[in-house]
């Protein structure tokens, strides 16, 4: 098959070079940056340019771009792609991007599913990208009731076949409802708890702890902000929740009430191992 990614970013990147590694697909890429599709063609993560002729030619396109942008390019390129091609955006949040893009699609014979690479560092750009970024991924797909169960299978057969570990099928509704508690929060807590003074001293008083608390807190600020705005009705009563119960403990620590502050301590670790069983 033929596959175009259009923004070779980290995910982008880390996809066309998953791809590279793991089958014998014709990868081509395109990125707004001349200078990371030559690198990109240089370490044979794509087969050649994604130019607009070789558009048209291509079974699935993977656009690995911020939410906005990935509509827009949808947009822009709505008459171009093949009829009987598969477009999958791989934007951090669903509602904000699924909704006009499915307004383009009916107008078309392509079929379009939301998707979301579940995998990422702390790092951006194409220098961070790795063919095995998704060994242990799971990768998320959102395609409305208009995706017949034989393009399900295939394109689940295709993210398998490039590396993930699963593919999981949900609703945009319900991933950006998961993702505000499971990356979004988790973003934000971290970068709250890196602001403390006590941070610029940490050197010979922390260890795996500090690290795991402040590895996400190094993020793209743009890209992040975007992700936060358009999830936001689902993110403030996360956020909400997490004070509710940080001030539990606080509660508990002011009051001197050791009895309450072992109580949570211990929910916290039973939920945990339960988690992780």
């Amino acid at each position: 098959m033929n596959i175009g990614i259009v923004g070779l970013g980290l995910i982008g990147g880390s996809l066309a070079k998953s791809i590279k590694e793991n089958t014998g697909h014709t990868v081509w890429g395109f990125d707004i940056n001349p200078a990371v599709i030559t690198k990109a063609s240089l370490c044979e993560a794509i087969d050649d340019p994604l130019i607009p002729s070789r558009l048209p030619l291509c079974d699935i396109v993977l656009i690995a771009l911020y939410p906005s942008l990935c509509v827009d390019y949808i947009k822009e390129n709505a008459a171009h792609f093949s009829p009987s091609a598969i477009i999958v955006d791989c934007a951090g949040v669903k509602r904000a991007v699924q909704g006009p893009i499915s307004e383009i699609a009916a107008h078309y014979d392509w079929q379009y599913i939301g998707g979301h690479p579940m995998a990422g560092r702390e790092f951006s750009g194409f220098n961070y990208a790795k063919g095995d970024l998704f060994e242990r991924a799971s990768m998320i797909l959102t395609p409305d009731g208009e995706i017949t169960l034989e393009t399900r299978a295939f394109i689940k057969s295709f993210f398998l076949e490039i590396g993930f570990a699963s593919v999981r099928f949900t609703t945009p509704q319900e991933h950006d409802s998961m993702i505000a508690y499971t990356s979004q929060l988790a973003h934000i807590v971290s970068g709250a708890y890196v602001k403390n003074p006590l941070s610029d001293h940490h050197k010979g008083f922390s260890a795996g702890s500090f690290q795991d608390m402040t590895r996400v807190a190094r993020l793209n600020e743009n890209m992040w902000t975007e992700l936060m705005m358009d999830n936001a009705d689902l993110l403030v009563p996360s956020i909400d929740d997490l004070i509710n119960r940080l001030t539990q403990y606080r509660d508990a620590l002011d009051s001197r009430n050791t009895e309450t502050l072992r109580a949570l301590l211990k929910e916290g670790r039973i939920m945990k191992e339960a988690l992780t069983k």
